[in-house]
């Protein structure tokens, strides 16, 4: 199964990025809006796939552990440094 979307580069998935708040409607079908950073909060737009992917749940249990389920962003919030994050989705792209 694969997705075809104009945000697609050198056939590898392009994370979109936003230091604003979006609206849901702004997220395409198939894709999910979470929150990275430590300090400044980045919305970054992530192909639901990854929510299947080993090293994204741990990032997953540790925002649960973090914030249970009141997310201060009003989405899903990652506790991770943006560079990490960035980092983890490289070597998940790179795995698939």
């Amino acid at each position: 199964m694969g997705f075809r979307l104009p945000g697609i580069i050198n056939g590898k998935q392009k994370l979109q990025c936003s230091s604003s708040r979006g609206s849901s409607a702004d997220v395409p079908k198939g894709y999910l809006a979470v929150y990275v950073g430590e300090n400044q909060m980045k919305r970054v737009v992530i192909p639901i796939s990854y929510l299947n992917h080993p090293e994204f749940q741990i990032l997953l249990s540790e925002s649960e552990q973090e914030f249970g389920f009141d997310h201060p962003m009003g989405g899903l919030t990652i506790p991770c440094r943006e560079d990490i994050f960035r980092d983890l989705i490289s070597r998940i792209n790179g795995s698939s």
